[in-house]
């Protein structure tokens, strides 16, 4: 009987632990609420991503009912930008130069729509403000950019060069550009587009507090920027209204790491972007996510004044999740777990049968699991009936050993 007894036991406690071991090693949990579908969308919050691990590795989606507790797959769904370029076949059918003025004309044998122009020139070192115009039998032209401009810069401190002309869709037969220089332009090639793109969905990065320093002795321009809380960062804007042209090689890194020291915390950094800062373009640079909370800007000015940057925004992109949902239980999405990897799911494989419409579903706030096991997301300790009925069934077992055992001695 001590034996049977103790087996059954083991065998009780045993199904209730890998329960609730399931859970126990997250540390954070919220309810999902408003699941009506068998998939639904979930965007993550994000305060979300204070708890979780750098390459979201531990996101878990557990549904809970009186019998046990399921994994619910999902798919990890990150809004970037998309990039559709579409090259267009062309001809280069006229090169004239007149009184230092510069004209090439392409044919473009299509009817299709096209946005992009990229100039491939020998030249180094020019600057090049481009006139571009369109027709349909080359005897009228309508002009579809003016005063554009592209320019090269390549010396020991830079080496820049910007040569796209981009500008509204247009539907023309024949594109000539136009120019002046007192050097004759050698064009080696260049390439026509339609260019499409599906905008990114982004969280904007809420800014602490930042600092902008000036380390002398490297020619340095330092910025230092703290965000609020710790999120995927892929977006920078620096604001620099300056009145003049430059041109400045940079870096974008970013605290992979940190140690308390006696003058306070001492992070260690990594690079994570290098580009320019010029006064042609917008400064607005997007980079591989990261999961972030303190960036740091190197700015290399040289000789130069450094710049004045009057505003800064960082973004990042937003992360939803598409999430089966097999059947009627209380699902909970948990987090926290330094140790967990990355889960490997079937519907990875079967991925374009899953709706293109998803219904999306609520976060509750965040919940924090304790380690003492007893309050996990588990039904042995949320659901009393569950409880209950287990313990009656020991009792039941229990019993009946006692009085089968009972009888035997009686006889």
């Amino acid at each position: 009987m001590k034996k049977r007894t103790k087996l059954l036991l083991t065998i009780l406690l045993t199904i209730s632990g890998t329960t609730f071991a399931q859970i126990g090693d997250y540390s954070e949990k919220r309810e999902i609420s408003g699941i009506t579908e068998k998939w639904h969308a979930l965007e993550l919050p994000t305060s979300v991503y204070n708890g979780l691990s750098d390459n979201l590795s531990d996101l878990r989606i557990y549904g809970v009912s009186t019998k046990d507790t399921i994994e619910a797959p999902y798919l990890l769904n990150v809004k970037k930008e998309k990039h559709v370029q579409k090259e267009v076949v062309f001809s280069l059918i006229n090169t004239v130069s007149r009184a230092n003025t510069h004209y090439f004309t392409f044919e473009v044998p299509t009817t299709k729509t096209l946005n992009e122009i990229l100039l491939n020139f020998k030249n180094e070192n020019f600057d090049w403000k481009v006139k571009l115009e369109g027709s349909q039998e080359q005897s009228k032209w309508f002009t579809i950019l003016e005063d554009s401009r592209i320019l090269s810069i390549k010396n020991e401190q830079t080496d820049y060069r910007f040569s796209h002309l981009k500008f509204p869709n247009s539907k023309y037969r024949y594109y000539r550009i136009s120019f002046k220089s007192d050097v004759a332009p050698k064009l080696l090639d260049a390439k026509i587009y339609l260019h499409e793109t599906i905008e990114a969905q982004y969280n904007m990065a809420e800014i602490g507090d930042y600092e902008i320093s000036r380390n002398k002795e490297k020619k340095q321009t330092i910025v230092q920027i703290a965000l609020k809380q710790r999120q995927p960062i892929s977006f920078l804007n620096l604001d620099i209204p300056n009145d003049y042209d430059y041109y400045r090689s940079f870096q974008v890194q970013y605290a992979q790491d940190s140690v308390p020291t006696d003058k306070g915390i001492k992070f260690t950094y990594r690079t994570l972007f290098r580009g320019t800062l010029n006064s042609i373009e917008k400064n607005e640079f997007n980079f591989n996510s990261v999961m972030a909370k303190n960036l740091r800007i190197i700015i290399d000015d040289h000789d130069n004044q450094p710049l004045n940057i009057t505003n800064m925004s960082v973004k990042g992109y937003k992360h939803y999740l598409k999430a089966r949902f097999t059947d009627k239980r209380d699902y909970f999405l948990v987090y926290g777990n330094i140790n967990a990897e990355t889960p490997n799911y079937d519907i990875v494989h079967t991925s374009k049968s899953i709706p293109t419409s998803l219904i999306r579903v609520d976060l509750g706030p965040e919940i924090h699991i304790p380690k003492n096991g007893k309050e996990q997301i588990a039904p042995l300790f949320e659901n009393k009936i569950w409880l209950w009925s287990v313990m009656a069934i020991v009792i039941l077992v229990i019993g009946g050993f006692t009085l089968k055992m009972m009888s035997k001695k009686e006889s």
